[in-house]
């Protein structure tokens, strides 16, 4: 197991609801992080195509043409546009953590995808809990997607957003022996309400996360872009609530210290550092959390980790659309079991 690994957050904004040429940012991206020697690189919150500012910013009755335009602009897990950052993690021998807005059925999903180094699929993340006006959007996650992943460069896991405030989905990432944590995030820090404390909400949960699960964390943000603001104009008109600018990216020790960043600002840059995962042995010295500093006699997590469906089929006691092969309407057991070779992607020629 590689033990000094260089890993990055990509502090950068995505073309806005345009997926084709986000997905050939992504790529140009990986290949870059590939050339700088970057072995893991993380992506904001649905990096692909770009967070939903507008629901923060509108009346929701006059939302679902943009509603509509996102879903049109969602991905799925296995479909082409994954498979081209497939063969760029492959080319550049990175992994990567991506956030996607991801498509099943016709529920959209606030999703992390972990991409291997040797570009297999590694597994998903669905983001537990939209957040306020999120629900609007995003359906619930569940825990069979609460996972950390078995990478090239170590134990990575990851949440989104305001998901670091669920401290039981935390600690279930801890008790897996995470080390590296992905912080997948937008910026709000230009959003009314928000300029004075977004910042330092995400600071403080981050560096939370790193000493409590005496692990590594990675917080990529993008920033708001005047892109952002005018396709949100030209379909609804002008709103005072956001501005442009924000994003917050770092790499944090789990003895909480900086070992890159926190960058902020429109600014675009690869967010990089490099880590020594021998340093969690001396951080655990001190605190365990699922060692010798708990208290598992007292203090026990249960998770139900149980894919969930519409339907159970009671001869077989499997959800039934696995059982009959067809959309899951929920992480697909081979995504959660088995990672799957570059060699057998759906759209990369």
């Amino acid at each position: 197991m590689v033990r000094r690994v260089k890993v990055a957050a990509v502090h950068a904004a995505p073309v806005f609801l345009d997926v084709d040429r986000t997905i050939d940012k992504v790529v140009e991206l990986v290949a870059r992080a590939g050339a700088e020697g970057v072995e893991l690189l993380i992506f904001p919150e649905v990096f692909v195509p770009g967070f939903p500012y507008w629901i923060n910013c509108y009346p929701p009755i006059v939302q679902p043409g943009l509603h509509l335009r996102y879903h049109a602009a969602s991905v799925a897990v296995t479909g082409p546009e994954v498979d081209r950052v497939r063969a760029a993690a492959r080319q550049a021998g990175t992994v990567v953590v991506l956030g996607v807005n991801e498509r099943d059925g016709g529920t959209l999903y606030n999703t992390q995808v972990v991409i291997g180094d040797d570009g297999s699929l590694i597994g998903l993340h669905r983001k537990l809990q939209p957040t306020f006006a999120e629900r609007t959007v995003w359906g619930q996650g569940d825990a069979s997607t609460l996972k950390v992943w078995e990478t090239a460069v170590g134990r990575v896991g990851g949440l989104v957003c305001w998901e670091h405030t669920m401290n039981l989905a935390r600690h279930a990432l801890i008790a897996q022996d995470e080390q590296i944590h992905a912080g997948s995030w937008p910026s709000l820090a230009t959003l009314a309400g928000f300029a004075d404390v977004f910042d330092d909400q995400v600071e403080a949960m981050s560096r939370s996360h790193a000493i409590t699960g005496q692990c590594f964390v990675v917080v990529a943000q993008n920033p708001v872009t005047q892109e952002m603001l005018d396709v949100m104009a030209d379909a609804l008109g002008r709103q005072e609530f956001m501005t442009a600018g924000g994003g917050w990216s770092a790499v944090i020790h789990p003895m909480t210290n900086y070992l890159a960043g926190p960058h902020t600002g429109l600014d675009e840059q690869l967010v990089s550092a490099e880590i020594d995962l021998d340093d969690i042995a001396g951080v655990k010295l001190f605190v365990d959390a699922t060692g010798h500093y708990s208290r598992r006699e007292l203090l026990r997590l249960v998770v139900d980790d149980e894919p969930k469906s519409a339907m159970v089929l009671s001869s077989t006691g499997r959800g039934a659309a696995t059982a009959l092969g067809a959309a899951t309407h929920g992480p697909a057991p081979s995504l959660l079991a088995t990672p799957v070779a570059i060699d057998q992607p759906t759209g990369v020629a």
